[in-house]
């Protein structure tokens, strides 16, 4: 039997044809088989893993799992970049900057948070009790309080003492320093992604100052067809390329997750001509729970905990 063809059938057939090769390219997700696994930067993320995986191991969802995670290093008196006892900014305050994320696209955040320890527990509640995504300065405290958290002062003696020694070697001037910002990436059971990141931000830093980790698409993204991505360091350089977008979109065409950290470094390289005075690092986790990074300069590390156990990862850096 011979059958006659139209010519808009054939456009028509030839359309369908293209759309179907080209779905896989700009990244359709496909259901995920990925197991549960998280994934936070630095060697501290070890434990806020361990706390993380305690939820996701009995099939809990990947929000509670990141949330758990951050509180971990913001109660760590000794971790001087997060939390309580975090590095002062340049007038011997310490403040905090958060954000977290979950599987719908839901997001919260607090920036410049004073006087309470736990800032990603108040960036999850901006998410789910009020009409914003961001809370700022004494608003994001008047909020923490009329939520249940309790003031509590963050600056501890060490800190204390290492910012009064600043003050005397470096005559009341801010630096641009390495800074160890703890973001963390999580899929659960049932497939679902979320991420958060905290941080007391960089050390000394003019009194106000906000850097990536609070702002969505620059220190934290996440796109639950495609993966999930957050970044430490250089809060400035990560903002100016919209950094953790950059690399989620870059997986949603078709880069791994290693790759497409690579390529946002190599965005930052290309724009900032002092990118070698710095460090920024970027970690992803896509849908099918493929981990990766890459940083600007070596050193960087980050922690993977699955049902196999938990591992620090040495990440691959430009210079």
């Amino acid at each position: 039997m011979t059958t006659n063809l139209t010519r808009r059938d054939l456009l028509k057939t030839i359309s369908l044809i293209s759309t179907a090769a080209v779905l896989p390219e700009i990244g359709f997700s496909k259901p995920s088989a990925a197991k549960p696994i998280v994934v936070s930067t630095w060697n501290f993320g070890l434990q806020a893993n361990a706390d993380a995986w305690k939820i996701l191991a009995k099939g809990g969802r990947a929000l509670d799992a990141v949330e758990a995670g951050a509180r971990v290093p913001e109660a760590d008196p000794t971790n001087q970049s997060v939390g309580l006892g975090g590095l002062p900014d340049r007038d011997g305050i310490v403040s905090l900057d958060a954000c977290i994320m979950d599987e719908f696209g839901n997001c919260g955040a607090v920036m410049d948070l004073e006087d309470i320890v736990h800032a990603v527990s108040v960036a999850r509640k901006v998410m789910e009790k009020t009409p914003h995504v961001q809370l700022a300065g004494p608003g994001a405290l008047q909020f923490a309080l009329a939520q249940g958290f309790q003031k509590e002062n963050l600056l501890t003696d060490a800190s204390k003492k290492a910012w009064e020694k600043w003050k005397t070697e470096n005559h009341y001037t801010p630096q641009m320093t390495n800074h160890d910002t703890i973001g963390i990436l999580a899929i659960d059971a049932s497939g679902n992604l979320s991420g958060a990141c905290t941080t007391s931000g960089l050390a000394w830093k003019y009194h106000g100052r906000v850097g990536d980790s609070p702002i969505i698409g620059a220190g934290l993204f996440v796109d639950n067809e495609v993966g999930a991505a957050c970044s430490t360091g250089k809060g400035e350089a990560v903002i100016k390329i919209v950094g953790s977008h950059t690399v989620v979109e870059l997986m949603r065409q078709g880069a791994t997750p290693k790759a497409a950290c690579e390529e946002a470094i190599r965005r930052i390289a290309k724009k900032q001509s002092d990118y070698k005075d710095f460090q920024v690092a970027f970690l992803a986790l896509n849908k099918n729970g493929e981990s990766g990074a890459f940083a600007i300069q070596k050193g960087f590390q980050y922690a993977k905990t699955n049902a196999e156990g938990a591992e620090l990862v040495a990440g691959m850096s430009l210079l």
